[in-house]
């Protein structure tokens, strides 16, 4: 029997790390955890460019610590409900975009993509990393990699605004 976690919402730093709840999912919480970025995607979808990227790092640099302190508090290294490293790196991905269905489409996926395959250096970081840092760097560096494929399919003309 697989071991259950108690998890509180309540508190602030699991709030958050659980991707406002949506890590609780019961099937795919990464997936369901990665939509969290949604309402900040949009939210600030009209900032400037610099103002997003400040933004992006704020969210994951407060990510090492929620997701650091909710994988203590279960005492598990990355719990699949420790979501907060998934909603940043899509909010990374989807930086500068020109918002539309079929942009957030392309990035979701793209975002999922990297994260679940892991290409290369994320590979290697997941499994030598620890600790918030550990459980985001991953996370970031393939909202990175989808983040410059996204680009790419603008200025291709791909993905239109």
């Amino acid at each position: 029997m697989a071991k259950q976690y108690k998890f509180d919402l309540k508190r602030p730093h699991q709030f958050f790390g659980l991707g406002f709840g949506l890590g609780l999912s019961p099937i795919a919480p990464g997936t369901f955890g990665t939509l969290g970025a949604l309402p900040l995607i949009f939210i600030t979808a009209n900032y400037p460019l610099w103002l997003q990227v400040v933004f992006a790092v704020v969210i994951s640099v407060f990510g090492l610590w929620v997701c650091g302190q909710t994988a203590r508090d279960v005492q598990v290294h990355d719990h699949p409900a420790i979501v907060w490293d998934e909603v940043a790196g899509f909010y990374i991905t989807m930086l500068g975009a020109a918002l539309s269905w079929q942009s957030l489409i392309v990035g979701f996926l793209l975002f999922r993509f990297f994260d679940i395959v892991k290409p290369g250096p994320i590979k290697m970081l997941d499994k030598r990393l620890h600790g918030g840092f550990g459980i985001m760097v991953d996370d970031v560096l393939a909202g990175i990699f989808s983040l410059i494929c996204v680009q790419a399919l603008f200025k291709t003309g791909v993905l239109t605004g």
